[in-house]
Formats: C-alpha cells, sequence, structure tokens
C-alpha cells in the first residue's frame, strides 16, 4: 500500500543531526552527579526498565528542560515528577537536560505486532477523514524529534508511556503543548484503537 502523507496545516520540520550540539548551556558531568535520584525511575542512563516510566535516553535537551520547567511551575502535573523537579536549580536542570541528551537510546521492538499496519499508516500518513496530521510532520520519520523546535524523540519510546500521555492529551490532563494546543487537538480526534496502534509502532521506530 503507497502512503499519501498527510500534513494538514503542520509543517514538517528540518530535523537536527543526533551529534549536533544541545542547544542548552549545561554540564554533562554535573548532570550525571545529579541523576542519582532519577535513576531509580528511568534508569541509570535514562533507558527506564519500566514501561509506565519514560526512557529519556538521547532526548533532545531543550525538550527536557522544557518539561522540568513545566513540572516546576505546575504546567505539567505529576505527583512523583513535581517533587523532584521543585527543587531543582535552573542551572540543575540544564545539566541534567545535556546530560540525558547524550545518553544512547535503547532500540525497542514495536509492542503488538498486529497492530503495526495501521499504527505505521497513523504515524507516516495521519487519518484524513478525522484530520489527524501524520505524526512525522513534527517528530520525524523515524521518531528523532526536532531539537531546534524542542518537539521530542520518539522512537523506541515505551508503548504504555506514549499511549498515556496520548490519552491525557486527549482529555486535557496534560496541557504542557502550551497555547497552541496541536497535540492536545490531534489526541482528542484518536480512537483508542488509533492510540495503542500509534505508540506501539513509536516503539519499534529505530
Amino acid at each position: 500500500m503507497k502512503l499519501k502523507y498527510l500534513l494538514l496545516s503542520w509543517p514538517v520540520f528540518v530535523v537536527a543531526s543526533a551529534n549536533a550540539e544541545p542547544l542548552v548551556e549545561g554540564s554533562a558531568e554535573a548532570g550525571q552527579a545529579r541523576s542519582v535520584t532519577c535513576a531509580a525511575c528511568h534508569g541509570p542512563d535514562g533507558n527506564s526498565v519500566n514501561p509506565v516510566w519514560p526512557s529519556i535516553a538521547g532526548q533532545n535537551a531543550r525538550y527536557i528542560l522544557k518539561q522540568l520547567e513545566a513540572y516546576k511551575s505546575g504546567t505539567r502535573a505529576d505527583p512523583l515528577m513535581t517533587s523532584q523537579a521543585m527543587p531543582l536549580s535552573d542551572q540543575e536542570m540544564r545539566d541534567l537536560a545535556v546530560y540525558y541528551s547524550g545518553q544512547t537510546a535503547a532500540p525497542r521492538a514495536v509492542a503488538a505486532p498486529e497492530t503495526v499496519n495501521k499504527g505505521e499508516t497513523l504515524y507516516r500518513g495521519g487519518d484524513k477523514e478525522n484530520r489527524v496530521a501524520a505524526c512525522l510532520a513534527c517528530h520525524g520519520p523515524t521518531g528523532r524529534g526536532n531539537p531546534a523546535a524542542a518537539y521530542p524523540l520518539l522512537k523506541g519510546q515505551h508503548a504504555p508511556y506514549t499511549a498515556t500521555q496520548l490519552r491525557n492529551y486527549a482529555n486535557g490532563q496534560r496541557k504542557s503543548d502550551g497555547p497552541t494546543r496541536v497535540m492536545r487537538d490531534i489526541a482528542a480526534r484518536l480512537e483508542e484503537d488509533d492510540i495503542v496502534a500509534v505508540a506501539s509502532y513509536i516503539q519499534g521506530l529505530k
């Protein structure tokens, strides 16, 4: 089947190289030292082994920084992460962001192989009927994200975590997409089987 990419009104952004500067000024060494408490959930190198907690290894530094700031300000809510972010200084957040952005994300297989066609169609082509933009428009064809725009790397992310975030965007619980509402608007148009399929496909992106 030939997929037609559905971009709607969303632009396609140039994805920065994985070896590019992290776009955040910080110390990876200081970030590693400060990451000891983070390792309990995210793993010692940022690769979480519990699928309900996100892997953050290789995530772009600008996105990590924005999420830590959101947890600290209350823009994004989670009892555990809020309590961890609150005592962090601006410099400590930058250091952590730079450290984790330099780690290597572990590759994973798709979570539900039987949904791979549906997941790929949504990720690469969107859903014209329901006006759902293709995920690759912002996150890139292989899920590497866009560091300059602080759009997150998705490839290899645990499917249960991704599905939960899409549900939280859909019901308005997560609002860290800011005034654009881009993720809330897209997620609200997804059916539950869409969420499961695209989250599974994202987990297997290499």
